[in-house]
């Protein structure tokens, strides 16, 4: 099996060094020159999505709750269907980030808090696909390697994969990694079944008998809030996602964009699908095993080690190595490509925008590659501040979905939105997340984290006035008639405001 591993990663070695050839500007680093067709958007997509959170976290729940987990994966399916309808106007604009589309509706705050925003996001993601790789190592090598020093080995091999290509060397590798997580999944839970009842059917059925009621039912043990507390953070994390965007500039075409969002939700719901099933069906192969268990009762952080477990115990040796094959390109893509956005984005967002406007295209590519070292070591280190995958996942998914979705959304959607209002709005959004965070279960922290930032941008917008009308960008078939009574409403508005006053 080690050496099953050890070959595929070989193989995106050389994927890899030979695309960072073809690197010649920041469009090629950054963008993958703006060349991807939709079948390689697809499978870049779908492999950003399906990280460490689903693999580790989402498995976990799955195998304390059951199907109910889905309600998880489930806020990322419904915000995929709305992205359908952004991704053109999205390629259309032809960014290099999410901070410039903030800079470009709102202001330059607005573009510097974004950024803070993914920063610390996505250090955390990074952060948890190290612990991911870690864990996996230990397993793989059966403790000869701990959890702590296979972390490391991954944070080498992440930030060596991303500073050979930037964006080309993700896509391309992630074609690969895309085949291998659906073989994997796909092959592992017939395989289950099978070996678990002696046929699929009466492995469903044991697996039902085995398992409390509860691990069946809408909700499992918990109630609606807690669904919607699980729902929401992966709803608003993918419809704010810095990785999506960058991977729709990095679409050949407006086309290709919009149709690489339909593989996209395919692919994901049935992978993730799959992914709980199998973590349900090894809660039901382990029921009662003291594998599991700290002090008799289950540990939330050995829980989320179910799907290697399976891999490595329960299946045959081709099918485990490829299941075990399926997380490393789960780690490794995701692990990448959130490592690339928040390089990108100091590189574009504060070195070119506000330090070296005229930096040339080789000086951006290698300031780049010193932040994806800095960032990676930093990520490490975030990563052992928390005590489980599945808290640093939620913490991670709310920063992004209420730091910078509410404010993202109202660029494309609401034109009443105003800079200051967008700028207040993403700032609101991080502090709620960080003192929620503090006090409240992850589960729960979106419910105020996202209700104060989307108010914070309603009510500051409908107090201020969008002077240089920068809306315009955004929606270029607005009627000149209607701005101009918009405009004259709101003056008047502010004239008995001061007479009042």
């Amino acid at each position: 099996m080690i050496y099953f591993i050890l070959g595929y990663v070989i193989l995106l070695f050389a994927v890899a060094i030979w695309k960072s050839i073809q690197v010649k500007t920041q469009d090629d680093f950054m963008v993958a020159g703006r060349s991807v067709p939709t079948y390689l958007l697809i499978g870049t997509l779908v492999c950003t999505w399906i990280g460490s959170g689903s693999l580790f976290g989402g498995a976990g729940l799955a195998f304390r709750n059951g199907i109910s987990e889905l309600w998880m994966s489930a806020g990322a399916w419904v915000g995929i269907v709305l992205i359908f309808f952004l991704a053109p106007k999205v390629r259309a604009l032809a960014e290099y980030t999410v901070s410039d589309i903030l800079e470009k509706r709102y202001n330059l705050q607005a573009r510097i808090l974004g950024t803070v925003a993914v920063i610390i996001a996505y250090m955390s993601i990074v952060g948890y696909q190290f612990r991911g790789g870690g864990r996996l190592l230990e397993i793989l090598t059966d403790g000869q390697m701990t959890a702590t020093q296979g972390a490391l080995i991954t944070m080498v091999v992440t930030i060596v994969f991303t500073l050979l290509a930037g964006m080309l060397s993700i896509v391309a590798i992630d074609l690969f990694n895309g085949i291998m997580m659906t073989l994997g999944v796909l092959i592992a839970l017939p395989l289950l079944l099978g070996n678990f009842g002696g046929s699929i059917v009466g492995g469903i059925n044991k697996v039902v008998e085995t398992l409390p009621q509860e691990h069946f039912t809408v909700f499992g043990r918990h109630n609606f809030w807690w669904a919607m507390g699980v729902f929401f953070p992966t709803f608003f994390l993918l419809l704010g996602e810095s990785s999506m965007y960058q991977k729709f500039f990095s679409a050949k075409n407006e086309k290709a964009a919009r149709n690489a969002v339909i593989g996209m939700v395919i692919g994901v719901i049935i992978i993730e699908t799959a992914l709980c099933l199998v973590a349900v069906v090894g809660s039901a192969i382990y029921h009662g095993a003291e594998t599991f268990m700290v002090d008799g009762v289950i540990s939330a952080p050995l829980t989320e080690c179910i799907i290697l477990k399976v891999a490595q115990e329960k299946l045959p040796l081709l099918a485990g190595s490829l299941l075990m094959a399926a997380a490393v390109a789960i780690i490794l893509s995701t692990a990448n490509t959130f490592l690339m956005i928040p390089s990108t984005n100091i590189t574009r967002d504060i070195y070119q925008r506000l330090i070296n406007p005229k930096a040339s295209n080789k000086t951006i590519v290698w300031i780049q590659r010193v932040f994806i070292v800095i960032l990676g070591i930093s990520a490490y280190i975030v990563a052992t501040y928390f005590k489980t995958i599945l808290d640093m996942a939620f913490y991670a998914y709310t920063m992004v979905g209420a730091g910078i979705t509410p404010a993202l959304l109202a660029a494309f959607l609401w034109k009443r939105a105003t800079p200051k209002g967008g700028a207040a709005s993403i700032a609101v959004g991080i502090i709620t997340t960080m003192i929620a965070a503090t006090f409240m279960s992850s589960e729960y922290i979106i419910y105020p984290a996202a209700i104060a930032s989307i108010l914070t941008l309603i009510i500051v917008s409908l107090c201020t006035r969008d002077k240089e009308k920068k809306y315009l960008q955004f929606f270029p078939d607005t009627n000149e008639t209607t701005e101009q009574e918009e405009v004259q409403e709101t003056t008047e508005q502010e004239e008995v405001q001061e007479t009042n006053e």
